[in-house]
């Protein structure tokens, strides 16, 4: 039987770059994925420093051959208006500012087909149903189609986490507000700016969580809305929308995303992703290195997903090939590994949590600021993390977070509304039976009105008729 150098489960993002990156340095590496590709999913915003990775990856050919949309910045505003904050790549401090929004079904796709050709062996529809050893140097996994064994197991089944399920590792996220749902579909004629921002991932701030519009192609734009959980169960259950239904109830309750969705074409249904902000640690172990979402993951508010992703699996990779080499210890691989990816997703977790902070989003929408604070704050949000942010960014990030506690306690800058899509679909119930009552009421004086006058025309016709 065969014994791969690596077994890679999963064959999204973070499978397929695991599986390339070991090809690239000679090891024998195969993928297992358990459906046939393409196949629909969400995150279709890329930050350029994953661009940058993949062009040194020698995937950019294939990349711009895909259905891909420029994309310069993004775009940020409260739901319920007011000005919006648009930043633009070039003005952070940014190693590179080229990328593309993509349809993940045929980006996945394309990433997958290039392992293949790089030299993985790629096994789609093969459903890995137990691990049957996870030792250094002896991985067995049993699948639907056999036994496969290999030296290392990397983890890349994004949130099927099947290690973390296995060693029951996988924690939700503590606190609350991060446990999100999401509802999202693709829609045709959505209002878009014009010019360069045309392409800019548009995101939409409310208490409960934020809405989405991301051009993937010229026609199509993914659109969706971010809910807490236990909001959006109250929802269903309160006011009985069903979970593919969401999206079109929060649409017409947000101002803001409404006003961009008045001519929009698309279906009557929306998808369902849950399972928001959790993590898996120790995110290596004996015989194993988790990749992508298998390890953690973050609300995509920054749309890291993708990002972290390719890092982690060119990182895992270097450090499988490492060990097979003798160049190191299977334990100070681990380490290493494991430090390089808390510092990096460390950073990203404290934005995330900062973002439902109202404060933050006051400064945040601001746009710019003193000692060039906005130019670090884009820098991250390009992505610029890995290994960890540059020192010129790093102490910037740190007096933000002063300026964000002083800010609740000091106004530093213009307040603005909290919007809140549950408060609005209060008011638009409200003014609705407003509207059912004076239509009600229009209806009863109207109806008076024509009783009164066939009285007065009977009287009338009494006296002429007496």
């Amino acid at each position: 039987m065969d014994v791969w150098d690596a077994i890679v489960i999963g064959g999204g993002p973070a499978g397929s770059i695991a599986g390339l990156s070991l090809a690239k340095r000679g090891r024998r590496a195969i993928i297992l994925e358990k459906s046939q590709f393409p196949r629909f999913h969400v995150g279709e915003s890329l930050l350029p420093s994953t661009f940058d990775r993949l062009k040194e990856l020698g995937l950019l050919p294939a990349l711009r051959a895909i259905t891909h949309f420029p994309k310069f910045g993004a775009e940020f505003a409260m739901g319920n208006g007011g000005s919006h904050m648009e930043i633009d790549f070039t003005q952070g401090f940014c190693k590179g500012t080229e990328t593309f929004n993509v349809e993940r079904a045929i980006f996945d796709q394309m990433l997958l087909a290039e392992a293949r050709r790089g030299g993985a062996e790629v096994r789609e529809g093969v459903t890995v149903k137990e691990i049957t050893s996870l030792r250094d140097g002896d991985v067995r996994v049993e699948t639907d189609a056999g036994e496969i064994r290999g030296r290392y197991l990397l983890d890349a089944s994004g949130q099927g986490t099947v290690v973390g399920r296995h060693l029951k590792t996988r924690k939700p996220a503590e606190e609350s507000y991060l446990r999100k749902v999401a509802y999202g579909a693709p829609f045709e004629n959505v209002k878009r700016p014009a010019g360069k921002q045309e392409g800019n991932p548009f995101i939409v701030m409310m208490e409960e969580g934020w809405f989405w519009m991301i051009p993937i192609s010229q026609r199509i734009t993914s659109v969706g809305m971010v809910l807490d959980a236990d909001i959006a169960r109250q929802i269903g259950r309160d006011e009985d929308v069903p979970p593919d239904r969401m999206l079109a109830w929060g649409i017409a309750r947000c101002p803001v995303v409404r006003e961009r969705m008045q001519n929009a074409v698309g279906r009557e249904t929306n998808h369902v992703f849950a399972d928001f902000t959790y993590r898996c640690r120790p995110y290596a172990g004996e015989g194993y290195f988790l990749v992508g979402d298998s390890a953690a993951f973050m609300d995509p508010i920054f749309s890291t997903g993708i990002t972290v992703a390719v890092e982690a699996a060119i990182d895992a990779a270097k450090q499988v090939d490492n060990i097979l080499a003798g160049r190191i210890s299977p334990a100070r691989a681990r380490k290493k590994y494991m430090s390089q990816l808390e510092k990096c997703t460390g950073v990203l977790f404290h934005l995330i949590r900062q973002y439902y902070d109202h404060s933050f989003r006051e400064l945040f929408l601001m746009g710019s600021g003193p000692m060039q604070l906005h130019r670090a704050m884009i820098g991250v949000l390009a992505g610029y993390v890995f290994p960890r942010p540059a020192w010129k960014s790093r102490w910037r990030l740190k007096v933000f977070d002063l300026l964000v506690k002083l800010n609740r306690k000091r106004q530093l800058v213009p307040r603005r509304r909290r919007f809140s899509v549950l408060k609005s679909a209060v008011k638009l119930q409200t003014e609705a039976c407003e509207v059912d009552a004076r239509q009600h009421a229009g209806a009863t004086a109207a109806s008076a009105a024509a009783t009164s006058a066939d009285v007065g025309q009977n009287s009338s016709f009494s006296r002429h008729a007496s």
